[in-house]
C-alpha cells in the first residue's frame, strides 16, 4: 500500500500553524499559549488544529522536531564533528555546541518543549534522545559508570531556561556562550583524560 501525499491545504494549515505557533511562543510565555491561540493566530480552525496535531505538547513536539531536522541528520548521517564516525572527544563538544545553538535561535520553543516533560523536564523525548547520544559518545572516553551522570551535567549547561537566562537577563553575546560551553566541556572531559 503506497504512503498517502498529504492534501496541498493540509500542508499549508500546517506552515501556518507552525508560523503562528512560532510567533506567539517568542511573544509571551509558552505556558500562556493556547491551542485556541495558535489557532486564531493561524487562521485555521481549532478542529483542524486538533486533528492535525491532537493537542497543545504533540504540536510543540512537531514544530520542534522540523526545526531540528537539520541538526538530528548531522548527527545521524553526517560528517565530523557532528556525525556518528567522529572521534568522541570531538563529538562531545559539537554535539553540546549544537544543542546550544539550536536552543539559542529557537528558545521559546526550546522552552515551551522543556516544559511539556510532566514533573521533570528530564522525562522529555527531546532530552533523553540528546542524553543517549553524549551518553553513548562519553562511555569511550569515560566508560559506563561515568557518562550517565556527566551526560546529563552536561546537557544540564544548555538548559533552555539557563540558555535564555544568560542571553536574555544576562546578554552574554552568542559567540561567548559558545566559547564558556566550549570551555566547560573541555574542563570536564579533561579532568579524566
Amino acid at each position: 500500500m503506497t504512503e498517502r501525499r498529504p492534501r496541498k491545504d493540509a500542508i499549508r494549515n500546517k506552515a501556518a500553524v507552525f508560523d503562528a505557533a512560532d510567533r506567539l511562543f517568542a511573544r509571551q510565555s509558552p505556558s500562556g499559549v493556547t491551542m485556541a491561540d495558535i489557532a486564531a493566530e493561524a487562521g485555521v480552525g481549532k478542529a483542524t488544529l486538533f486533528r492535525a496535531f491532537g493537542d497543545r505538547t504533540a504540536l510543540i513536539r512537531a514544530l520542534y522536531e522540523a526545526r531540528l531536522e537539520p541538526v538530528r541528520q548531522a548527527v545521524e548521517e553526517g560528517p565530523p564533528p557532528l556525525g556518528p564516525a567522529t572521534e568522541p572527544r570531538v563529538r562531545v563538544p559539537a554535539l553540546l555546541d549544537a544543542v546550544l545553538c539550536f536552543k539559542l535561535d529557537n528558545r521559546h520553543l526550546a522552552l515551551a518543549l522543556e516544559q511539556t516533560g510532566g514533573d521533570s523536564p528530564y522525562g522529555a523525548e527531546h532530552y533523553e534522545r540528546w542524553h543517549a547520544l553524549l551518553r553513548g559518545a562519553l562511555e569511550g572516553i569515560l566508560g559506563p559508570d561515568d557518562a550517565d551522570f556527566t551526560a546529563h551535567a552536561l546537557l544540564a549547561a544548555t538548559r533552555a531556561d539557563l540558555v535564555g537566562h544568560l542571553a536574555g537577563d544576562k546578554g552574554l553575546p552568542r559567540q561567548e556562550l559558545r566559547d564558556r560551553l566550549a570551555r566547560f566541556t573541555a574542563s570536564v572531559l579533561g579532568a579524566r583524560g
